[in-house]
């Protein structure tokens, strides 16, 4: 992994996240990732012996924690030509099926990603655009290092 690959990856997980915030409240089939991200940094703090009574502590935490991961995630995608394209989409496919299933495998709630087709359907897509985010912010930081 290099500076590109990271920076990149941050804008993807970036991506992700404004995407879930600004429109987890359109309607009830809306992905609610934070809801998941709340609940595994509740039992994680719950574990060590931490609790996390405020919600807006737990709220930023949680954020903080989403975009660490997914940024370390999405600086994984590389490729050349047109493999970029192909590895970032699966990376990003296979990252909103693990969102969706996951959960209930490691005793979270899988209910706010997984709730209708609908809502499974806007979190695989959700984790798509923010790894194709990512590929294209990997063209564009090469190509400016190109011309320097």
């Amino acid at each position: 992994m290099n500076a590109t690959n990271l920076l990149a990856g941050l804008g993807g997980a970036v991506m992700l996240t404004i995407l879930n915030e600004s429109l987890k409240h359109i309607n009830g089939d809306m992905p609610r990732i934070d809801l998941v991200g709340e609940e595994a940094m509740q039992k994680s703090a719950a574990y060590f012996g931490v609790e996390m009574d405020n919600k807006e502590t737990l709220y930023e935490a949680s954020l903080i924690g989403d975009l660490v991961s997914n940024t370390a995630y999405f600086s994984l995608i590389s490729g050349e030509g047109k493999e970029l394209w192909t590895k970032a989409a699966s990376a990003g496919f296979f990252a909103g099926v693990g969102a969706i299933n996951l959960p209930s495998k490691i005793g979270l709630d899988d209910e706010p990603v997984a709730k209708t087709n609908t809502t499974k359907a806007w979190t695989i897509g959700y984790y798509i655009i923010g790894a194709l985010t990512t590929a294209t912010l990997v063209r564009l930081i090469e190509r400016f290092q190109n011309r320097q």
